[in-house]
């Protein structure tokens, strides 16, 4: 009581003190809470099985992959990669910690030498095997003299630990893996036993399915039935208008003439001499590289240029010329290109073939080559006797002898330039007439050298101006884009088509799109229009703009799916084929229940058909597919005895066993067994994580973050 009495004489203050922290609790959700991806510092990324994993720890992983993939990932990969690591990594430590799997320095220095850490030359004897003791070295050495070395092998070991519990308990179940011979048996018979049948088949395809009514409680019934099959995840629909930037026919002409204008001298009024100058043109200069840097979207490439390495679209033309000469101006992708011959060199680039023989010690030698020099010498004149006989394939020649890394590809070199290949070989090429057969020496073994081909090679200046869209272009596409969303928004939702469709533009939906999508058809990584769908205050009908990759998406959210069981409607692709399978099975099965196989194939003007040589294990009829229900049925049979009508996946098959042939026995069947157990096994790891993960309660907020 006085307790209470004290209570009340305080009641003021109190009433103060909940207002005060009311206040800062709202003060605090204002400034803490965000809108946008990152805001909500210290929540969790995901919840595994009631276990938070922490999105500042998350953030800072996704950072670490970022410096490591650099940009291979978009960001958004990263996440999910992340994401996907930690979820496993969670669901396997909750198995860990339930079954007590930990592991000792033993198995960690264990774990390290079975693995790709053994290579690290730090951890290796003078014999570069890895030791024991010389690893324990080095870790005692990086952690007393090298601190950033030893702080990022804390991170390895850390993971290695991880890797090695994942070995425990992933061998642990494998080690419960077992096959008996009894198994082993079944599973040679159920692939060598064969069944010859005579079958007659009624397709489903005889019924028309416009003859089928499905109504909507069917579909539902079927959807209750078969619920795993349309469970479905949180999905959007979408349709948008793409208003690319892109130049107008106005902007190439103006480029066009702009470069046209620099290939002549032009005449400019210079205030320095009060007089009248001659600027040259890209004709006449004197310094191309100079105008170039001035002039050109591309600079003076100094490399001579064979045929193929030309632009496809003036190669013929500008191997045609001659020194001097001027072609253009061209279109060439996004660029208007005028481009002149600066010099020419005829047979300036070879292709050649050869096959090398090295010798023990050559530079870059295959350490397992043991030949000596003089034993190469000699191979290789057998071997350039054999290249010059008449009908040598070369190419087989070098794929079977060549000690070269060309050796798969038939020695093939490729086409070269003067001063690529080592002097001896490069005077051997150009010194020599296309088809040339013979024998150098190098630094890297014996060459027996075949010149395949030479072309010329020239050099080109080009004058090259990016065809972009002008201001004014991109002006109106803003203008046109912000028109056809004011439309849009003025008008009821259902008419987003026909607005467009009026002003002749393309309407494109994207459906089922992910909340963790990323990558949209038709537009490219637009991760802000995916987050849009799924804001909590975007309704179907909605319609925005937004800026995307090289213009402007409008963008309308036409259907919102929930996570669950999929609706009628939306089943309706799946489930109504085969409901109608079912219910043509049944009409089928009702039209010819007690007749014969020749009358159900006179009746249904259908053929009786043969199969010979079938297996459980490969359940196909030719010309009907695979039936793994109808083959089966055959071996239930004896021979000769015929089957009641089977539902197949293509029709109704009534069938007669002919002949049935068991395989032989063998005299063991450890060999299957052990084919069985390896096969089983090697599936533990995938298995037993995904069923992991599909009993798991997960809850996925990527989407919140990100």
């Amino acid at each position: 009581m006085a307790i209470l009495e004290n209570i009340r004489k305080r009641t003021t203050v109190l009433i103060l003190i909940i207002g005060l922290a009311l206040f800062a609790f709202v003060i605090s959700g204002v400034f803490s809470s965000n809108d946008f991806a990152g805001g909500k510092v210290g929540s969790s990324i995901a919840e595994v099985n009631g276990e938070d994993i922490s999105i500042d720890d998350f953030r800072t992983k996704v950072e670490t992959a970022s410096r490591s993939y650099g940009p291979n990932f978009s960001s958004t990969q990263l996440v999910n990669m992340v994401y996907d690591q930690e979820v496993r990594k969670a669901l396997l430590n909750q198995q860990f910690e339930d079954l007590g799997i930990d592991v000792e320095s033993d198995q960690i220095i264990e774990f390290v030498r079975t693995s790709g850490y053994a290579q690290i030359p730090d951890f290796q004897d003078e014999n570069g095997i890895f030791n024991e003791a010389v690893f324990k070295s080095a870790i005692a050495d990086w952690r007393a003299n090298d601190p950033l070395r030893y702080d990022a092998w804390l991170q390895d070991e850390k993971a290695i630990i991880e890797a090695a519990k994942e070995r425990m308990y992933f061998n642990l179940i494998k080690g419960g893996v077992g096959a008996t011979l009894s198994e082993g048996k079944f599973d040679y018979k159920l692939a060598n036993d064969k069944v010859d049948i005579q079958y007659v088949r009624v397709p489903y395809s005889s019924i028309p399915d416009s003859t089928i009514e499905v109504s909507k409680s069917e579909i539902e019934k079927y959807i209750n039935n078969h619920k795993k099959r349309f469970e479905q995840d949180k999905a959007r629909d979408i349709r948008f208008v793409y208003f690319e930037e892109k130049p107008s026919a106005e902007d190439e002409s103006s480029v066009k003439e702009a470069i046209t204008a620099l290939l002549d001298d032009t005449v400019e009024y210079s205030e320095e001499t009060d007089s009248n100058d001659t600027i040259a043109g890209f004709r006449n200069t004197t310094d191309m590289i100079a105008f170039l840097d001035r002039n050109s979207d591309a600079k003076f490439d100094t490399i001579y240029k064979a045929k193929n390495e030309l632009p496809s679209v003036a190669a013929d033309t500008l191997m045609a010329m001659g020194v001097g000469e001027i072609y253009g101006p061209y279109k060439d992708g996004n660029f208007y290109k005028i481009s002149k011959v600066m010099d020419k060199k005829a047979n300036g680039t070879v292709k050649a073939s050869h096959i090398l023989i090295a010798w023990e010690g050559a530079e870059r030698a295959n350490p397992a080559i043991t030949r000596t020099k003089e034993e190469a010498e000699t191979k290789a004149k057998e071997l350039l006797a054999e290249a010059k006989k008449e009908g040598t394939v070369f190419t087989a020649l070098a794929r079977d002898n060549s000690d070269g890394p060309s050796a798969p590809r038939g020695g093939d070199l490729g086409y070269f330039q003067e001063g690529i290949m080592a002097d001896e070989f490069n005077d051997f090429c150009f010194g020599n007439p296309t088809g040339t057969i013979g024998l150098v020496e190098t630094q890297f073994g014996y060459h027996i050298i075949k010149v395949d081909d030479k072309q010329d090679v020239i050099q080109v200046a080009t004058l090259a101006r990016e065809i972009e869209p002008s201001e004014e272009t991109i002006n109106t596409l803003f203008t046109d884009a912000t028109k056809f969303e004011m439309a849009a928004l003025d008008s009821e939702a259902e008419n987003f088509g026909d607005i467009a469709r009026e002003s002749n533009y393309t309407v494109r939906p994207v459906n089922k799109i992910k909340e963790m999508d990323e990558n949209l058809p038709g537009l490219g990584s637009q991760r802000s229009v995916v987050q849009w769908t799924f804001n909590k205050d975007t309704k179907v009908g909605d319609i925005r703009r937004f800026n995307v990759n090289n213009g402007y998406a409008v963008v309308q959210l036409t259907k919102k799916y929930d996570k669950g069981l999929m609706t009628p409607e939306d089943a309706s692709a799946t489930a109504l084929p085969e409901i109608r399978k079912e219910l043509k099975a049944e009409q089928i099965i009702a039209a010819n229940k007690g007749k014969s196989m020749d009358a159900i194939a006179s009746d249904n003007n259908v053929t009786t058909s043969n199969a010979s040589a079938l297996t459980v294990k490969s359940p196909t009829l030719p010309g009907a597919g695979r039936e793994p229900m109808v083959v089966g049925t055959a071996f239930a049979l004896g021979e000769g005895q015929t089957s009641g009508l089977i539902k197949g996946e293509t029709g109704v098959y009534m069938l007669k066993v002919t002949k049935k042939t068991e395989a032989p026995n063998v005299e063991n069947y450890s060999t299957y067994a052990n084919t069985l157990r390896a096969s089983t096994a090697a599936r533990v790891s995938g298995s037993v994580y995904n069923a992991l993960k599909d009993k798991a309660e997960i809850e996925d907020n990527r989407a919140t973050f990100y």
